[in-house]
């Protein structure tokens, strides 16, 4: 593929970022930022930052969407530093880590910026108070990559120790801990429908789905060491970037491989980015150049071959050039006149005119998926006029014996009318069948229907079981559907029956209706017709989740309606689609206000400020995990001043104790044991021996001022 643009810079572009105001910002390793015009690609502004990358694998800089601050790894690597981007001062720096800083970065909402250490420690500072925030649970080994949630939900990390780390940022817990990788985890990124990507150091890539922690499927063909990753605005695509310069692209509805040389570059790549509006895809490169791709390149020559037929030139291209015009919309008109085609081919082969049906096929059969087809389709037809003539004589063993074999006859008009004249003769004898005088007309309607296999069943039923059909019957007059669906259930030759057939209507009918009424808003009423087809099997899931889904809603806006914050959260809380409506954004933004407020006095350990920031979440169940962790934040924040301050042995003994109790024994409570002991080494406390609580249990009752007090 070639470029469709093209510009150069003074160094590597380490960052590229798509901007609230539409532009695209481009960060090198310098730290000169560059924001271009998406449309001209012409420079609109820039500053240059002065700090120099050697090492950028993993981000060392990141943005604000706004553009308003940016956080950057000090050259030494020995602490992150948060920047005010009008002042051009530092306004914030994380220099608690054990070793060099790792990563950094922003999450969407532009609240918070996180440092990752070669610890495994990962600092929270908050950009508006330009206070650290909190800690999340740390990994065992450097930290290589952080990424977020669109939404600025959630935030995972992958690590040296083989893990990736699912957390929640409203409340700062850990959802998941992944585990699946058996070398060092080094790249992330946030996909659609909850799900995750990871890749480790061996190329062994894997989707997780985020609700359940489990593994969705792992991605086959990856053999170089990809360094970058990103995907297409409408999470079509997943493009991965390798050491030796090497696009690979995956499909994201099957996890398909579409190629693993998309773009190759003579140069190492240093950045991705997607440009949505555009569908264009940013490379940046280790000779200072930044590409721009359009991923859909080639429709004009695609338009071109499809109106001059040459259709095998068209699947060509897409092989040889672009393989993702195949989901394109001049790709899908070339698929509906490949289908047109072969069902016009087919017709000629059934009526035996096999010259005609090679004419039509002409303008593919050069193709080598579609010549597969074409010879299949010509051999498969070679006995169909054994079966017409078969079908003609009567001899309905041979005929269906014929379509078993040739599974493309059961789509001719003669199989089909095969098929309506065995229900027609089927639903006679049933008539029969409920007669026990006419039983033996019933069985000769069935005589020539003798020795077909998938036949056979059908016709022993109806004979042994003739008051099952008429309990059927008898369930369905009195709309007793419930019982209809158990009969069939034990008694699949019920689904032979017209019965069955108006029973599948009519739940097809009123599923359309109640769809109509929901679309209306007329929701009292789809709820009396989706209580109905709750005794339909097919239908009872889909309507059950529709029923609590609405039910749920209107719980959420009476509350909402009624000022009532307490069922209104822990509604919200049951409901993505709540969180994402109007209302529910608007509590969301109140809660990340509070919690904000609340953050500011947790890291001076100032319990009763936190109190009172969130004091009227305090009766919110939902909430209660969310507060948890930012009380038990604040509560490590005084026992780290404790040692800080050399308060008693006793005294930080009887806080550890507490904390465990409330908290359980966390991450973040084992790592300042060890400082403990440093500086406390005759201790005698044993955190195996404590009695434990956990996060889960914790209540907003047992919030003390002072943990060394409780």
């Amino acid at each position: 593929m070639k470029p469709i643009g093209k510009k150069i810079f003074e160094s590597p572009v380490i960052l590229i970022k798509n901007l609230d105001s539409g532009d695209i910002l481009c960060v090198d390793s310098s730290t000169s930022a560059t924001i271009l015009d998406k449309t001209t690609l012409g420079m609109k502004s820039g500053f240059r930052g002065g700090i120099k990358h050697e090492n950028y694998t993993s981000r060392v800089v990141d943005f604000t969407t706004d553009v308003n601050y940016f956080v950057s790894v000090s050259s030494d690597a020995k602490e992150s530093r948060l920047y005010d981007i009008g002042t051009k001062k530092v306004i914030a720096k994380v220099n608690r880590h054990q070793g060099g800083v790792s990563c950094v970065g922003i999450d969407p909402l532009n609240r918070y910026m996180f440092s990752c250490g070669e610890d495994g420690k990962t600092f929270a500072v908050d950009i508006k108070s330009a206070k650290l925030a909190f800690t999340l649970p740390m990994h065992s080994d450097s930290i290589n990559d952080i990424v977020f949630s669109q939404n600025g939900s959630w935030l995972a990390t992958a690590s040296c120790d083989k893990k990736v780390f699912l957390y929640s940022i409203d409340s700062m817990a850990l959802k998941h801990k992944l585990i699946t990788h058996s070398e060092s985890v080094i790249k992330l990124e946030f996909l659609n429908m909850h799900r995750l990507f990871s890749i480790d150091k061996k190329g062994n890539g894997v989707i997780w789905d985020m609700n359940s922690g489990r593994v969705i499927t792992r991605l086959k063909g990856i053999y170089d060491d990809v360094i970058h990753v990103t995907k297409s605005s409408d999470n079509k695509f997943l493009f991965l970037a390798t050491k030796f310069g090497h696009i690979l692209v995956y499909e994201l509805k099957k996890y398909e491989l579409l190629c693993t040389n998309y773009i190759k570059l003579s140069n190492h790549i240093t950045s991705l980015g997607f440009d949505g509006q555009n569908q264009t895809l940013i490379i940046g490169t280790s000779a200072n150049e930044l590409y721009f791709y359009n991923i859909y390149d080639g429709q004009d020559e695609i338009e071109k071959f499809v109106k001059e037929k040459r259709y095998s030139d068209v699947y060509r291209y897409i092989v040889e050039k672009n393989p993702l015009l195949q989901y394109t919309k001049i790709y899908q008109k070339v698929e509906a006149i490949w289908e047109l085609i072969l069902a016009k081919a087919i017709l000629a082969l059934e009526k035996g005119d096999k010259k005609i049906a090679l004419t039509l096929f002409k303008n593919f059969k050069n193709i080598p998926s579609k010549n597969t087809i074409i010879q299949k389709t010509i051999v498969e037809y070679d006995e169909f006029h054994k079966f017409v003539l078969f079908a003609k004589q009567g001899k309905m063993a041979l005929a269906y014996s014929l379509a078993n074999n040739h599974p493309m006859y059961k789509e001719s008009t003669i199989f089909k009318s095969l098929e309506k004249n065995w229900k027609r003769a089927f639903m006679l004898a049933q008539k029969y069948s409920l007669d026990p005088k006419a039983k033996d007309k019933a069985r000769e309607v069935l005589i020539p229907y003798r020795g077909i296999s998938e036949k056979t069943k059908l016709i022993k039923d109806l004979f042994m079981q003739g008051d099952i059909y008429r309990r059927f019957k008898i369930a369905i007059g009195q709309k007793d559907f419930k019982l209809s669906f158990e009969l069939i259930s034990q008694h699949s030759f019920l689904r032979e029956f017209p019965e069955y057939d108006l029973l599948i209507n009519y739940a097809d009918a009123l599923y359309i209706k109640a769809q109509k009424l929901l679309q209306e808003d007329d929701t009292h009423s789809a709820i009396k017709i989706l209580r109905v087809l709750l005794d339909f099997e097919d239908f009872k899931e889909d309507a059950k989740d529709i029923i609590d889904s609405i039910e749920l809603k209107h719980k959420f806006y009476e509350a909402v309606k009624k000022d009532d914050y307490i069922t209104a959260y822990n509604i919200m809380a049951l409901s993505e689609e709540l969180q994402e409506s109007k209302e529910g954004v608007g509590l969301q933004k109140e809660w990340n206000k509070d919690l904000a407020k609340a953050n500011i006095y947790a890291v001076d350990g100032d319990i009763i400020g936190v109190k009172s920031a969130l004091s009227k979440y305090m009766s919110i169940s939902s909430k209660y995990i969310h507060l948890a962790n930012i009380f038990g934040w604040a509560y490590m924040i005084q026992l780290e001043q404790s040692i800080r301050e050399k308060k008693e042995q006793s005294a930080i003994e009887n806080g550890i104790k507490k904390y465990i109790l409330c908290f359980g024994v966390q991450e973040q409570i084992e790592v300042f044991f060890k400082i403990f002991k440093k500086n406390y080494p005759k201790t005698k406390l044993n955190l195996k021996l404590q009695t434990k609580g956990s996060i889960e249990m914790w209540r907003p009752s047992m919030i003390v001022n002072s943990i060394l007090d409780y």
